[in-house]
């Protein structure tokens, strides 16, 4: 297995790494051509909504021009490769009803969302016009050890492990709208329904999600459980709020389980526990 990314890095045990900025069409068709791919997941992207209300046009720029690279070189090097695309819950919007279906529209609401949305548009062309053999995965909110602390789970998990660190008995736990419900599921999850759909015949959009979604605020008390005695005290902080923020994202994972017998098997508490637990080991050794 060969892994590209900007720095070329990737986790022990996950193959060799290349680094190759996807923004550049020409490194890009080089790497396609080396590697001779037989099946390839492309994940990469600026992937934060909020900080794609920061950056729209870096966003759109990125994604959409790393989307067209990538197919491009595919169409050119290996035609034949099997393609998991990797999208986002995000293009579907505000739900008209809950939980969401592959079926239901597009209406992306964010930059971020869009870029998406435009990915999902150019999937489209390259396999209808090329033949090439594309399966979507539009995953919901996913967390796990190794996360960034842009997101919630991971911000969560680290503000507890800093607690823990300094000894702390009560900890203020800082989240933006405490009433906004999101679909998790593990990453280790999440992984696998990716290598299963390598592996589907049929193409087409398959959602990846838990079936039921959490509040931030909710969030923030399965932490208080894990990390007790310590008190966590729940602060909405306004500047973390966003911008025409989607309240519920929950998706119906039943189309995937169908297709490839995939089911969510890790609970929530216990990607949360991991997560606190791997922030522990990091700002021990003192590497972030």
């Amino acid at each position: 297995m060969i892994a590209v990314s900007r720095q070329g890095t990737v986790p022990a045990g996950c193959g060799a790494g290349v680094a190759v900025d996807l923004c550049d069409g020409a490194a890009v068709d080089e790497a396609i051509r080396a590697a001779a791919p037989e099946v390839v997941y492309h994940l990469a992207a600026l992937s934060s909504v909020g900080r794609s209300w920061q950056a729209p046009a870096r966003t759109l720029g990125e994604n959409v021009g790393a989307a067209v690279n990538l197919l491009e070189a595919i169409r050119l090097r290996a035609p034949g490769a099997r393609i998991v695309w990797v999208s986002s819950c995000e293009v579907y919007g505000e739900p008209a009803s809950l939980p969401i279906a592959e079926t239901d529209p597009v209406m992306p609401a964010n930059p971020y969302a869009v870029s998406k949305a435009a990915g999902e548009q150019l999937c489209d062309v390259y396999a209808s016009s090329y033949g090439l053999r594309i399966v979507r995965a539009r995953p919901f909110s996913h967390s796990g050890p190794g996360q960034r602390p842009i997101f919630l789970l991971s911000s969560l998990a680290r503000q507890a492990a800093e607690g823990r660190r300094d000894g702390a008995a009560r900890l203020r736990i800082l989240t933006g709208n405490g009433d906004t419900r999101r679909d998790f599921t593990d990453v280790r999850d999440i992984v696998r329904a990716y290598r299963l759909l390598a592996c589907e015949t049929q193409g087409g959009v398959y959602n990846v999600s838990s079936g039921r979604s959490l509040s931030a605020a909710e969030q923030v008390a399965v932490l208080g459980e894990l990390v007790a005695p310590i008190e966590v005290q729940h602060v909405v902080d306004p500047a973390k709020v966003r911008p025409h923020e989607v309240m519920d994202l929950r998706g119906d994972h039943s189309r995937l389980t169908g297709a490839t017998g995939w089911r969510p098997q890790i609970p929530f508490a216990e990607t949360m526990a991991d997560t606190v637990a791997w922030w522990e080991s990091e700002l021990a050794g003192e590497t972030v």
